[in-house]
């Protein structure tokens, strides 16, 4: 028997989730039970994740999410109406939650699809996302993260890896994925895995369901769409910038005074503000006041070179900023075809 023959029947035996490749379709669990064309969904960023890109990611058959962040609730309804009548779901920084659960109430009544908890205890919302009828994902950078959210009902599992840009924690994607997956299996969980960091193309999107994922869910590629709540000026950086100029730090916490739970720091642009201080976090400590105000106004003008610019190590493999819609068809057209090509482990039918 062929290594090809061997390693098909083993992965036919093993492997979570069957994969079902049509006119380049990818039918996993995740757009069975949630009814989705693709096995994609948008990740909630802050400020850039608003109700015109959560509703063109529905609409070319994913799952569009609106970015709740640290909330603010006039900017939250208006990207509801934004979306229209686009299923479409929100995310929420879980620890900022906490200081405005008014917040979720709010995110409720418009009836989303489903609701994202990143970076925090869900606990204490669980119940009230499921009495609403919305789907409970739970974004998880580590093991215990995992069974946090297992042990509250969590119908997704977000496996983040530190490739992502915005906030995370250590584990790298390759591994996370697959271990968040033979985890599930051993508690025999019918919750779904989506795998996220780093994910910018087909060749993501394939690994990703080949580590045990159901799906995936997209940062940087759709920070760098069209429809994304993005400067020019920062679009523009991303498409100069490869994937060895970003970095983990915490200094754009530090200038924005808020306070971020141990073990989380962002990964953003390399650029003159992360040069001047970054490894210099108790100086800028000091000066949080009068840099404060330096780097919001910074923020404001959309000066990429004294602000955050927040994407991940996937802006190696961005060269445009073309429409979410064709982002997602792109990418799902090179899985499959990868899938069906290289990817005997799913397609082969010689045992």
């Amino acid at each position: 028997m062929s290594y090809m023959a061997v390693t098909t029947r083993y992965f036919t035996a093993t492997h979570r989730h069957r994969l079902k490749l049509k006119m380049n379709k990818l039918k996993t669990r995740l757009t069975e039970q949630l009814g989705l064309v693709h096995p994609v969904i948008s990740a909630p960023m802050a400020f850039a994740a608003g109700g015109q890109l959560a509703a063109a990611v529905s609409s070319a058959g994913g799952l569009g999410m609106i970015g709740g962040g640290y909330g603010d609730p006039e900017w939250l309804g208006a990207q509801f109406r934004a979306a229209g009548n686009q299923p479409v779901g929100c995310g929420f920084i879980t620890w900022s939650l906490q200081k405005a659960p008014h917040l979720l109430d709010q995110a409720l009544a418009e009836g989303p699809a489903a609701v994202m908890l990143s970076f925090g205890d869900p606990g204490p919302f669980a119940e009230k996302i499921h009495a609403a009828g919305s789907l409970l994902i739970c974004q998880c950078q580590n093991l215990e993260h995992v069974k946090a959210a297992l042990d509250v009902g969590a119908e997704v599992i977000v496996a983040q890896g530190a490739e992502a840009g915005g906030h995370g924690q250590a584990r790298a994607t390759m591994t996370l994925v697959p271990e968040v997956s033979d985890l599930l299996d051993a508690r025999q969980s019918s919750a779904l895995l989506v795998a996220a960091g780093g994910i910018a193309d087909g060749r993501g999107l394939a690994a990703a369901l080949m580590l045990g994922a159901d799906g995936v869910l997209l940062g940087t590629r759709l920070w760098a769409s069209r429809e994304a709540l993005v400067a020019k000026s920062h679009h523009q950086s991303i498409l100069g910038t490869d994937g060895d100029g970003t970095i983990r730090t915490t200094v754009a916490d530090i200038a924005r005074q808020l306070d971020w739970p141990a073990g989380y720091s962002a990964r953003i642009r390399r650029n003159a503000f992360t040069e001047r201080w970054h490894g210099k976090e108790d100086e800028l400590s000091r000066q949080a006041l009068t840099e404060g105000r330096r780097y919001r106004q910074a923020a404001l003008e959309a000066d990429s070179e004294n602000a955050a610019v927040w994407f991940g190590e996937a802006a190696g493999l961005i060269r445009d900023i073309p429409s979410a819609e064709m982002i997602i068809a792109t990418m799902v057209s090179q899985a499959a075809s990868l899938l069906r090509t290289r990817g005997g482990v799913f397609v082969s039918e010689d045992i």
